[in-house]
């Protein structure tokens, strides 16, 4: 396969430190956003250590295989919590974690929290992941039937993310690559400004990768910046 990769992080207007951290290591063909939690201590702390732990298992793997990604995720999260114990004892640490491993022509996802990856194809925007947000565990409960009532203030906050002592639920899931594809994993502060058709148009217009993300967190920015703006942007250029 042949991929072309560029990564990109904006502290945004608002915010006083920038919590985000991302891996793009075409060598490993890794690729992923880590958001640290901003209501908790440490978030950077923990965002940086998951996408270190991230990388160095991945590194440790033997060449063209692909891990567990579920076991994986929960080992990087222990390892998250038990820094946690120490940064902030009280209420430990959090970060999301979205990250994708390329491999033989097949995307191979893992997803928790709410950072996003979006897949482009033929000028369509697929979403590969769902928000694990109140809101969405809401809508999933009432769909089978169970009742499900939240402070409407409430709505985005957080179901899942990496450091919390709760038992972790890890999206994984798989998807074929074909020659033309554009993969984008972002961190909120990008999907909260810029809405799907935008990004859709962005990115299926870009030549190179580095140009787009510069256009995508410049856009974000003029519009308030309220958050960290982080993505990584792919380009399969033949499979």
């Amino acid at each position: 396969m042949q991929l072309r990769s560029a990564a990109l992080t904006d502290i945004g207007k608002v915010r006083r430190e920038n919590e985000d951290r991302f891996l793009c290591d075409d060598s490993l063909r890794l690729y992923a956003i880590a958001d640290g939690i901003g209501g908790l201590p440490g978030g950077a702390q923990a965002a940086q250590h998951a996408v270190t732990r991230l990388r160095a298992s991945i590194a440790a793997t033997p060449p063209g295989t692909v891990p567990d990604l579920g076991c994986l995720t929960q080992r990087i999260n222990e390892t998250v919590c038990h820094l946690g114990l120490s940064l902030s004892p009280e209420h430990g640490l959090g970060t999301t974690l979205t990250y994708a491993l390329v491999r033989d022509s097949r995307l191979h996802l893992a997803h928790v929290g709410d950072s996003r990856c979006y897949l482009l194809r033929k000028k369509t925007l697929h979403c590969l992941t769902t928000d694990h947000t109140i809101e969405n565990e809401a809508r999933a409960r009432r769909a089978a039937g169970r009742t499900f009532s939240y402070d409407e203030s409430q709505r985005k906050a957080l179901t899942r993310c990496i450091g919390q002592n709760a038992p972790l639920e890890v999206d994984v899931s798989q998807h074929p690559l074909h020659t033309g594809d554009r993969l984008l994993i972002c961190s909120d502060g990008i999907d909260k400004a810029i809405d799907e058709k935008e990004l859709a148009g962005l990115i299926d217009a870009g030549i190179d990768p580095g140009a787009v993300m510069h256009a995508l967190i410049a856009l974000a920015d003029d519009r308030g910046g309220a958050d960290n703006a982080t993505g990584v942007l792919v380009f399969v250029d033949a499979v």
